[in-house]
């Protein structure tokens, strides 16, 4: 698994598009998994400082918990409805809570409030992935990373 910058240095020209892309729009989707093990899909508002992905959740929140108990993700960029749709990015990998001082460090870092009662999470990334068209708009361009393969292309 990787942190953001580690993926920007490996592979900067996916990690620019596929910041563009979660940065395009606010609300992004997170994917989580219930205690059955069954998917739980919740909003979420991600940002990137100091070289990471991060997002919070209210306290005591089900994707908190979920979270808290398995760590696994998977957070969607959201896209815009055809014929504008551009494309969307794709991360996967497990959260990381921050708590006590560390988490209070960066939420001031962030301009957040450190005294609110929230969680914070860090992404450890295990893939990302861009999907967009070709210049013809005629094909997908599925780009993706992972640390065993890097970097990888598909048309379809």
């Amino acid at each position: 698994m990787a942190s953001w910058s580690e993926i920007e240095a490996e592979a900067p020209e996916l990690a620019a598009a596929a910041k563009r892309h979660l940065e395009a729009r606010k609300h992004k989707t997170i994917a989580t998994m219930r205690r059955d093990g069954s998917p739980r899909i919740s909003g979420t508002e991600a940002t990137f400082h100091d070289g990471d992905l991060w997002w919070g959740s209210m306290a005591n929140a089900v994707k908190a918990r979920d979270l808290q108990r398995d760590g696994r993700f998977a957070l969607h960029s959201g896209s815009e409805d055809p014929p504008g749709w551009t494309g969307d990015a794709k991360v996967a990998g497990r959260a990381e809570e921050l708590t006590g001082e560390r988490r209070a460090q960066v939420l001031e870092a962030m301009g957040s409030d450190p005294e609110g009662d929230s969680h914070l999470f860090r992404a450890d990334i295990a893939e990302l992935s861009v999907v967009e068209l070709n210049d013809e708009r005629t094909k997908l361009i599925i780009r993706s990373w992972t640390p065993e393969r890097g970097v990888r292309q598909l048309e379809r």
